[in-house]
């Protein structure tokens, strides 16, 4: 069961499970002290109580299965800061045989019901808020999209709770904000689309600002308790109230009228938009769970927020002109999305992207904006696309395939003395809250313990680096505590309105710094691969967008050069004698994969594509990251069930059939012997039912029709066959070990690929070369050096 579900109930992984001593020694690991934790994963076996949590006096942490308890005082002692804390009097019942459900080992994660101002006689009592959803359409598209995307918002609508409260905003060359309230006829409240708007005037044009509100008499009532009547149900109503009318006004609603000349583009606002809806959300329910969920069919080019000029003579910036400087609205339009951020941080909101185009839409702009604030994203070719269609559905949906979209968290990080913390990087802003466990150094959102996630769902991960403060052995006598401790708070509000705190408390053993053979052993035991090769990824992925100059290549080259020659096993000028303990050998295989994936080489990818391909890695658990990372492949043949491959062009055959998950596209491909067979009808031939054919052939569809259901976004299906166009997406992700210039006979039935790309190889530290390690899921083979790669062997010389 640990291998179906490595999370555990915890939610926890870590790149070390034993961690060293001292800063030095941590540094030395090379790969950093990091936990990737899921807040509010769902898990059968995590208890939710009705009361409310123990914290400590001292430093706020949270009474756990870890605190010392002495039954007979009445007092627990707090394993972070050993303060001493005494029993409220509803505890004073408890004992060794009558423990409350937090004390027991097994419950290291628990969750807390709370209900905020509710009566101590009846917490039911307590108010709950429901959900608000405020859509932004994009009217700048051919009639077809369009109606797509309304279809697609029809469909959301009749899936939302009833009591859930919806707006809407649309938008093209002027943002409009629809007043649902008023069904006696249509009206509509216009926002020029050349104009920056502030919060104040999006108020005062709304008649939401305390001198211009007006009277809500005539207004249907029926707020979901909670919330205030400050004109809100002008605007936003309950889906149940406001279906028939909302449908109504998509019915009627055209593509944006105003006339667009011969080559130019559309003058499309989508940043006035955005802060329309931004600006309401924040006068109506400022301070409770909402998301603005824009759908975008197309680049900005008008008032703030754009990326590209009208002129259709001017392409949209590339990486090339972004390295360059060359993007002249580039680093505004950012600006001006990290102000959008802040807003919605500040009032408690979500920005949700559904973007749907053959061009860029602004995604690598809007970013920071997406994450800042916990938003989904979904970019697809059309809206008429499953990709978009069946991802827009999952968001609304309920039962097994629903996401879990739950508001308003923040999560606050609770460490051992001596454990500092850099950053975290995810969907998350950091809340700037000091304190003794905070390092000096900063890594994505830091210089805090507590961060805001406006948005959290539960497949949500994140990824916090820890540091060391102590650098001397010496600090540690041997009375010590021989444990660390650390402790994630995550308070939320849930789907349904109620306010959850999961609260969720690990340990792990500090292994002595002066690192003996057995010490080393330990130590390398608790490496977690996996973990390690997805915070490289998230590491590498930052930095190469926040450090100029930054050559991911040659930083990642460098740190495996160093990772295999700290726990590598060699004699010196002796390359064959050179391998690596089982439970880090499948770590430089991951680097590799690394090296040629979508998150360091950005050839062939637009901004707006690497941008969100980062989103994602940097929001999905280690499993679902792993994947994006190194993709599985599996083989489906008549003499052996179905199995897992090398991810190497030598497990094409032709009569084979070859599952790949890339995770952002599942690859169906037939060896060309079976796509012979099955053009020319054999499955359904009565003589060849005897072998299974047609069962044979549906196998893989299946396997990946439970990759889809289970995946956000959904992923593309590509069905190819070898030498098809299309089999470039399987090749574009195989080891090149077989290509036009390969000196070796390829086996009858396999391929080659045409590429100057390096194979899998690994050079160690001085002049030494792994010449094949093997493991459980492949094995890497040294690839002729050409110049690109040069720079591998000069630092591993050095």
């Amino acid at each position: 069961m640990a291998n179906l579900d490595p999370e555990g109930v915890d939610g926890v992984r870590m790149t070390w499970n034993v961690w060293p001593r001292t800063k030095l020694e941590a540094s030395k690991c090379v790969v950093p002290l990091a936990a990737s934790i899921a807040p509010i994963r769902p898990h059968p076996d995590i208890p939710t109580l009705t009361y409310a949590p123990l914290r400590c006096r001292t430093c706020s942490a949270v009474l756990n299965a870890y605190s010392q308890v002495d039954f007979a005082a009445k007092i627990w002692i707090c394993p972070f800061c050993y303060q001493r804390n005494h029993f409220p009097q509803h505890y004073a019942v408890i004992s060794e045989t009558n423990l409350p459900c937090e004390l027991y080992p097994q419950h290291t994660t628990v969750q807390y019901s709370l209900q905020a101002n509710a009566n101590s006689n009846n917490p039911s009592s307590a108010p709950q808020l429901q959900p608000v959803f405020v859509f932004v359409l994009d009217t700048c598209m051919i009639e077809e999209e369009l109606g797509f995307a309304k279809s697609a918002m029809k469909q959301a609508i009749g899936l939302l709770p009833e009591h859930a409260l919806v707006g809407f905003v649309s938008f093209g060359t002027q943002a409009q904000v629809h007043e649902l309230g008023f069904t006696e006829m249509t009206k509509v409240y216009v926002f020029k689309g050349s104009k920056e708007v502030s919060k104040e005037h999006v108020l005062e044009q709304l008649g939401l600002s305390a001198s211009g509100r007006r009277s809500t008499a005539g207004y249907p009532k029926g707020l979901p308790n909670g919330y205030t009547d400050t004109g809100v149900n002008r605007f936003l109503l309950p889906a149940s109230d406001c279906e028939y009318t909302l449908n109504s006004l998509l019915d009627e609603l055209q593509p944006d009228q105003w006339p667009v000349q011969a080559g130019r583009r559309a003058s499309r606002c989508t940043g006035v938009a955005l802060s329309v809806a931004a600006g309401l959300l924040g006068a109506c329910l400022a301070g409770t769970g909402a998301r603005i969920i824009a759908l975008v069919g197309g680049p900005c080019t008008e008032g703030p927020g754009t990326i590209v000029s009208k002129d259709l003579s001017e392409p949209v910036r590339s990486h090339k002109d972004l390295d360059k400087d060359a993007a002249p609205y580039f680093k505004k339009t950012v600006k001006f999305y990290d102000s959008l951020a802040k807003q919605l941080v500040s009032q408690g909101h979500v920005l949700d992207l559904f973007a749907s185009a053959l061009d860029q839409v602004g995604v690598a702009e809007m970013k920071v904006a997406i994450e800042r604030t916990g938003g989904l994203i979904v970019l697809a070719e059309s809206f008429g696309h499953s990709v978009f269609k069946d991802s827009f559905k999952r968001v609304f949906e309920d039962g097994e395939q629903s996401l879990g979209l739950c508001f308003n968290g923040m999560l606050e990080v609770n460490c051992s003395k001596d454990i500092k913390v850099q950053g975290i990087i995810g969907p998350c802003t950091s809340l700037e809250k000091k304190g003794t466990n905070v390092s000096d150094t900063v890594i994505g959102e830091g210089n805090t313990t507590t961060w805001k996630m406006c948005g959290l769902d539960k497949s949500t991960c994140l990824t916090v680096l820890f540091d060391l403060s102590s650098t001397d052995q010496s600090n540690f006598p041997g009375t010590v505590n021989p444990q660390l401790y650390l402790q994630f708070l995550t308070g939320y509000q849930d789907p349904e309105g109620k306010t959850m705190l999961r609260v969720t408390t690990v340990t792990r053993r500090w292994v002595d710094s002066a690192w003996s053979s057995v010490d080393l052993l330990e130590l390398i035991q608790g490496f977690d691969q996996e973990t390690a090769a997805v915070v490289m990824a998230r590491i590498t992925s930052l930095k190469m967008e926040t450090e100029e100059e930054f050559d991911a290549t040659r930083w990642l080259d460098r740190n495996l050069i160093r990772f295999c020659a700290k726990f590598g096993d060699y004699r010196k000028d002796d390359p064959p004698s050179f391998s690596l303990n089982p439970c880090v050998s499948l770590f430089p295989q991951f680097v590799f994969n690394l090296r040629r994936s979508q998150f360091v080489q950005v050839f062939n990818n637009s901004p707006d594509e690497t941008a969100y391909f980062r989103i994602i890695l940097n929001r999905e658990n280690v499993t679902n990251a792993a994947v994006m990372v190194q993709p599985s492949l599996i083989s489906y043949a008549f003499s052996s069930p179905p199995q897992p491959a090398l991810l190497d062009v030598a497990s094409i055959s032709a009569d084979c059939i070859l599952l790949l998950d890339s995770y952002f596209s599942i690859v169906v491909f037939h060896g060309i012997t079976i796509a012979q067979w099955r053009n020319m009808g054999y499955q359904n031939l009565p003589e060849h039912q005897a072998c299974a054919f047609a069962l044979f052939l549906e196998a893989p569809q299946v396997d990946a029709q439970i990759i889809i259901r289970e995946r956000f976004p959904v992923p593309r299906l590509v069905v190819c066959d070898q030498h098809g166009s299309q089999a470039r997406f399987l090749l574009a992700k195989l080891n090149p070990s077989a290509t036009y210039n390969s000196t070796t006979d390829t086996a009858p039935g396999s391929d080659i690929i045409f590429t100057d790309d390096l194979g899998m190889y690994l050079l160690s530290w001085p002049d030494m070369v792994m010449d094949a390690t093997k493991s459980c899921l492949g094995w890497l083979q040294i690839g002729k050096m050409r110049p690109t790669g040069q720079h591998f062997l000069t630092e591993a010389k050095r």
